[in-house]
């Protein structure tokens, strides 16, 4: 059904009653923010992968007759990008006339739209820009701070820095870059691994936890590029240094192995970042493949089916630290139940007319509502595409 404009009034009217409103506008745009320095984990030394050069995003804009906004965004590494914004193309004309508020049926609709290709994957990364706009139009809407409108069991969460870790970079650069990012009230420090040598691994982890101390939470990510047997062998190495957790030691669809894993160590296991869908991560659960899960709302679907996913994870008492966009997973992270982290990462900066604050080794939550984030003119000079849908 579509709401003539001139039915539309303010919500909720003067007698506490809610007036139906209606999607009026949707603006999809393809951006591609390059990164200052070409970036390089385990599978670029493995020669799985090439250096990361650029992040492509999705943004989704959606506009309501009442005169509300909502913005959201989907993103893709090295591929699929393209992809993301040709299926959200065919899908987005569907929301028009329906009331932004039903957010459920609306993901539902999008998924039936682009039913032929699937549930997971590039089909639901076109759907988690729209799904995100839509939250962040209805809590603005409230008022409140995404993670406030979702329900809060905190005001800032734990965090911890990736973006300086990387293989590309030397171990005295990985040292100044950590100690930096304390400096900056960033919790927790995580390095990369994964190198054809293992020796060098060692050194590297070795040299960073001797330059931190045994008191600063540290972890390190293989990017799933060992086997089981090495796997094994490193975890059992590793446990000197009381690391928070060993993330994706395997390959991401190893279940089985990944839970073997993490029933032969004591230092627990992280992986999920991966997977595209929240039935793959239901067999990580499953499994008891990992202590702590790494969902992102961008790969699965958006926050629809992120709160599924963490439903899921509290009822299996895993612990949670989403993957990258930290915008998004702020507020998610704050309202799960058990005490989480949030994976800090600068590249996306540049989009964003705001900035979030850490301090004392936490991510504090914005008081601004919804995401609490505005378009940049960096990030609209970086706009390759645009297509837009209903009446502006």
């Amino acid at each position: 059904m579509t709401y003539a404009p001139d039915a539309i009034r303010t919500t909720p009217n003067a007698f506490g009653v809610y007036t139906p409103d209606a999607i009026r506008h949707v603006k999809l745009s393809t951006v591609t923010l390059p990164l200052a320095v070409p970036i390089s984990d385990a599978k670029v030394f493995t020669g799985r992968q090439k250096p990361m050069t650029e992040v492509v995003f999705l943004f989704a804009e959606i506009t309501t007759e009442q005169g509300h906004e909502g913005m959201g965004f989907s993103y893709s590494k090295r591929a699929g990008g393209p992809a993301q914004y040709a299926h959200a193309k065919e899908v987005a004309e569907t929301m028009i006339g329906e009331d932004p508020n039903d957010i459920a049926k609306l993901y539902n609709k999008l998924l039936w739209a682009g039913a032929s290709v699937g549930r997971s994957g590039v089909a639901t990364q076109a759907l988690a820009a729209l799904d995100i706009a839509l939250y962040d139009l209805k809590s603005k809407r409230a008022g409140l701070p995404l993670a406030k409108f979702l329900g809060a069991h905190r005001d800032s969460v734990r965090t911890y820095n990736t973006s300086g870790g990387f293989l590309n970079a030397s171990i005295e650069e990985v040292k100044e870059r950590a100690s930096r990012s304390l400096e900056e009230g960033i919790g927790g420090i995580k390095i990369k691994v994964g190198l054809p040598d293992t020796a060098e691994d060692l050194r590297r982890v070795t040299a960073v936890r001797e330059h931190l101390g045994d008191s600063v939470p540290m972890m390190v990510d293989a990017n799933q590029q060992w086997d089981r047997a090495t796997a094994l062998r490193m975890g059992r190495k590793l446990e000197q240094f009381d690391l928070v957790w060993i993330e994706e030691p395997l390959d991401a669809y190893d279940a089985e192995g990944h839970a073997a894993l993490a029933a032969a160590l004591d230092t627990p296991i992280a992986t999920g970042e991966m997977l595209a869908s929240v039935a793959e991560h239901e067999r990580l659960i499953a499994a008891r493949a990992c202590d702590i899960i790494q969902p992102d709302a961008p790969r699965v679907g958006g926050i629809t089916q992120f709160l599924r996913l963490a439903t899921l994870a509290d009822q299996a008492g895993l612990d949670l630290a989403p993957h990258f966009a930290m915008e998004i997973h702020l507020h998610l992270a704050a309202a799960y139940p058990r005490e989480p982290w949030v994976e800090h990462f600068d590249w996306l900066d540049p989009l964003f007319n705001e900035r979030l604050e850490t301090k004392d080794g936490r991510m504090l939550v914005p008081n601004r509502p919804g995401l609490g984030f505005t378009f940049s003119d960096q990030a609209r000079a970086w706009t390759t595409d645009t297509v837009e849908f209903g009446r502006a």
